[in-house]
């Protein structure tokens, strides 16, 4: 598998913000099945922390320097554990099968890790 595109024009063009970015939109679609009560809760958590995931790579593509990208790409990470963590407890308080974003995650994170370790 390809992890990084020697003429990425875009951060669109990352096969990590890709998978990012699906994780987003399986996040929005799964918990807009959330009881109403985690509306502010959960449900606001888990979209915004799988949307910083994605956010933080297109804004680390940006950078110039590796420091710099490996710092908003770090943030990413941070944010993809935290969504990991939303994942679980859904999972875990039955909202759900959680199973397949999991997965999803765990393959952004691996990802997100290898093309870190390009840019090192």
């Amino acid at each position: 598998m390809e992890v990084v595109r020697q003429a990425s024009k875009s951060f669109r063009d990352l096969i990590v913000w890709q998978k990012a970015h699906e994780l987003v939109l399986g996040v929005y679609h799964k918990t807009q099945s959330f009881p109403k009560e985690e509306a502010y809760a959960l449900t606001s958590q888990i979209r915004r922390s799988s949307m910083s995931v994605a956010a933080n790579i297109a804004e680390g593509f940006k950078k110039k320097g590796p420091r710099d990208k490996v710092k908003f790409y770090n943030i990413a990470q941070g944010s993809l554990s935290e969504t990991e963590y939303f994942l679980l407890l859904s999972q875990d308080l039955k909202y759900g099968d959680m199973k397949e974003l999991m997965s999803k995650a765990d393959e952004v994170g691996r990802i997100l890790n290898a093309y870190i370790k390009t840019i090192k």
